[in-house]
């Protein structure tokens, strides 16, 4: 599981009291944030696994309608 800052209070006297909490080692910094590290990391893949497994036929297919539509806006 993956780990992330405990959420800070905008309140300062609240703030305060969570630094010297978590200091004192009364509160953790870190909690868990329910993700899967595995998972994570395999979905940062994406448009790059995409397109290499794409001929380069079909990429510049669709980097040609990507173009014309980028086109047809600004006219």
């Amino acid at each position: 599981m993956a780990t992330k800052r405990t959420p800070r209070p905008r309140d300062p006297v609240q703030l305060g009291k969570l630094m010297v909490d978590i200091m004192t080692g009364q509160a953790p910094d870190a909690v868990d944030d329910g993700k899967d590290a595995g998972a994570a990391a395999m979905g940062k893949k994406g448009g790059a696994a995409r397109a290499s497994a794409m001929a380069p036929e079909r990429r510049a297919e669709i980097a040609r309608k990507a173009a014309a539509k980028r086109w047809e806006k600004n006219s």
